[in-house]
C-alpha cells in the first residue's frame, strides 16, 4: 500500500501531458511557398544604401514563415520575421536563426534543434531575399 500511491500519482503526472497535446493544424503542402519575394525597396542616406526585401511566404506544417531582410550594401544588416509559427519551440529558436544569419552573411546556416520545420522554412524565405536582391 506504501507504494500505491506514489505509482498513481507517478502515472496521472505521467499522462497530463499527453491529454494536453495539441498536434499542430496541417496545412497541406508541407514548403510550397505561396507568394515570390517582394522586390526590393532602396533608401539612401550619408552615402549608405540600404534595401529592405521581403522573402516569400512559406507554408509549413507549424505555419506561415517569412522574412524580411535590410541590406547595407550587399552586407545583411538584420533580419525581421514577418509571420512565425505561434509556436514555443519557433519563439525560442528566431533570435538563434536570426544571429546566425547577421554572422553568417547568407542563408546557408544550421538549422535550430527542436524546430526543424520553421528553421527549414525560415532559409527558404531568407534566401528568396537575398535572391531577390540580385
Amino acid at each position: 500500500m506504501k507504494r500505491a500511491l506514489p505509482v498513481l500519482v507517478l502515472s496521472v503526472a505521467g499522462l497530463i501531458p499527453l491529454w494536453r497535446y495539441a498536434p499542430s493544424q496541417d496545412t497541406g503542402s508541407a514548403s510550397a511557398a505561396t507568394a515570390p519575394a517582394s522586390t526590393p525597396s532602396v533608401s539612401s542616406s550619408g552615402g549608405t544604401t540600404s534595401t529592405v526585401v521581403s522573402g516569400s511566404t512559406v507554408d509549413t506544417e507549424k505555419g506561415p514563415v517569412q522574412v524580411e531582410v535590410t541590406f547595407d550594401g550587399d552586407r545583411i544588416a538584420s533580419v525581421r520575421m514577418l509571420r512565425q509559427p505561434n509556436h514555443p519551440q519557433t519563439t525560442a529558436a528566431v533570435p538563434q536563426l536570426i544571429e546566425e544569419t547577421l554572422r553568417a552573411q547568407s542563408a546557408d546556416i544550421d538549422t535550430v534543434s527542436g524546430a526543424t520545420v520553421t528553421s527549414d522554412g525560415y532559409k527558404e524565405s531568407l534566401q528568396a531575399a537575398i535572391d531577390a536582391k540580385g
